[in-house]
């Protein structure tokens, strides 16, 4: 039998033409709701819990500056951040998982002066440090303190030098392992004192400072959060301090610039990385949430007691704050022929 419906003028029935007209509108319809089902909206940075990675054990410098920034910056994120503790391998082992992770913000390293000097120190890294991260912004710098026993004839670092230059070789730095601040400020108060005093490698600032006080070294080039109590207590003498201007936290000292080798000056610092390919808008905000916490009361608290330098840069600074870092670390390394063992 015939099929029903009126013929148009091209050939075609009107009827069979309607109903395939809607049955094509109502696939398509069919097929924008799926979409939207199986596509959701994407959600505004972040979402779920972040996590800094430290590359030291739990209890020092770098690890407080991470808690209190952890502290913080979640307050302003509205979500919680928690801190991983990796150390390990000169921090290699922890800023390795970071550069390994997802590129989404939820795994940022708490990097400090390790990530300059490591590129200078080992032949071959399992990371880039320039390629394999995404710069968030510079925290703060710090600085060391040269402290010595209250027992010892030296009283300053005139007398300092004075003793090295009597005595090549024989006058004992301790530091908290090669290639860390406490060894390579040493190492530059050799070179630029011209000077051979020998470095003492310990496995961090505890021991080390217990030889000190026991006469067993004789001098260290320490960070201010494990020294400063003792220094107040007179269980230590501070001489001076590595940065470039005096102290708020320690006014009365000098710097080593000021007290007898002209241009002398070493920092440590706390930078925040995330993976590289890390989107531009969620680098952005972690740099606006951290740019305000470091005006916080608890980071004021920290300026004080841990001789910081609050700065919470742009991302681009931290990026050329460490390549210079990178640079004059590298000519000290080589000249001095330091090698991690």
């Amino acid at each position: 039998m015939a099929s029903s419906g009126i013929i148009n003028h091209d050939g075609t029935r009107g009827k069979d033409v309607a109903v395939r007209q809607w049955l094509d509108l109502g696939i398509l319809a069919c097929a924008v709701v799926a979409a939207l089902a199986v596509t959701p909206a994407r959600a505004e940075y972040p979402e779920k819990i972040v996590k800094i990675v430290v590359p030291f054990a739990a209890g020092g410098g770098t690890d407080i500056i991470a808690r209190t920034t952890a502290q913080e910056i979640q307050t302003d994120l509205g979500k919680s951040v928690i801190i991983e503790n990796k150390p390990g391998a000169g921090t290699i082992i922890g800023t390795q998982t970071v550069a390994t992770s997802e590129p989404d913000g939820y795994s940022l390293l708490m990097a400090t002066f390790a990530h300059a000097v490591n590129p200078s120190l080992y032949n071959k890294l399992p990371f880039d440090p320039h390629k394999d991260f995404a710069a968030v912004s510079l925290i703060a710098r710090s600085f060391n303190i040269v402290v010595v026993n209250p027992a010892s004839r030296i009283n300053s670092i005139s007398d300092l030098i004075t003793e090295a230059k009597a005595n090549p070789g024989k006058l004992n730095f301790g530091t908290f392992g090669t290639g860390t601040s406490a060894h390579l400020a040493g190492e530059l108060f050799n070179a630029m004192a011209k000077v051979k005093m020998t470095a003492v490698p310990y496995k961090g600032a505890a021991p080390a400072i217990s030889d000190l006080l026991g006469g067993q070294i004789d001098v260290m080039f320490t960070t201010v959060a494990s020294a400063a109590s003792l220094v107040a207590a007179g269980q230590l003498r501070a001489l001076a301090v590595t940065s470039a201007e005096r102290s708020a936290a320690f006014p009365q000292l000098p710097t080593i610039a000021e007290a007898g080798v002209p241009g002398y000056a070493a920092e440590s610092w706390y930078g925040l990385y995330a993976p590289a390919r890390t989107p531009a808008p969620v680098i952005a905000r972690l740099n606006q949430a951290i740019a305000k916490a470091v005006q916080s009361g608890a980071f004021k608290k920290l300026e004080a007691n841990e001789g910081l330098i609050m700065v919470g840069s742009a991302p681009e600074e931290l990026d050329r704050y460490v390549g210079r870092e990178e640079e004059r670390w590298r000519k000290l390394i080589k000249d001095a022929n330091i090698e991690v063992q």
